[in-house]
């Protein structure tokens, strides 16, 4: 890629580390599309010997584009987003990846097309790590941050995408473990100061 090509599009793809998700960090923080994107690099990466049929850095690949989209339209958290949402996102994200050398922007349409299809293992194994680091942060933040829904969502969401494979199904199980100990943490922490303010 020509460099100023390359430095124009970083200006877009940098909107990414200021924009902002539902999840804090576990220091309290929103995190960023950014972080979210690469901590599911980071899970591909570690999951590769996992999957020997699957091709692992195109799974790769798919994690770090795969919410472009959002340098247009921000993050909208997955339960509020709806069908005109997603395609005002893809409009802006295509119009966007129409604009760069020919051979990155075919190459991203195919990710795009493969990735919402979700037909091959890869396009499952992204789809699944998604979802999966989105449950994964929420048990990382404080639980003060949560609201309501996330208590039953943390412990569901996803649970369709894993589906097709016995370690992703651990892995979800897991993190469903671990939100069950976070919940019941907190309410035997609430019971306890409820118990402290009565004295």
């Amino acid at each position: 890629m020509d460099v100023r090509k390359l430095l124009d599009t970083l200006l877009v793809a940098e909107r990414l580390k200021d924009t902002t998700r539902h999840c804090y960090t576990s220091k309290g923080r929103h995190e960023s599309v950014a972080e979210h994107s690469w901590m599911m690099t980071l899970m591909a990466f570690f999951m590769r010997d996992e999957f020997p049929e699957a091709d692992m850095d195109k799974v790769i690949r798919m994690c770090i584009v795969h919410d472009l989209g959002e340098c247009f339209t921000g993050d909208i958290p997955a339960f509020e987003k709806n069908q005109s949402h997603e395609e005002a996102e893809e409009n802006l994200l295509y119009s966007w990846v129409s604009s760069l050398p020919v051979a990155y922007a075919a190459e991203m349409r195919e990710l795009y097309e493969e990735m919402a299809e979700r037909k091959t293992v890869e396009a499952q194994i992204y789809k699944a790590i998604d979802g999966l680091e989105a449950v994964i942060q929420h048990n990382l933040s404080d639980i003060s941050t949560w609201i309501p829904r996330e208590f039953d969502l943390n412990l569901t969401y996803s649970d369709d995408k894993v589906a097709f494979s016995d370690y992703l199904k651990a892995l979800r199980q897991a993190v469903r473990e671990d939100t069950i100990k976070k919940i019941d943490d907190a309410s035997e922490l609430s019971t306890s100061e409820l118990s402290t303010l009565r004295r």
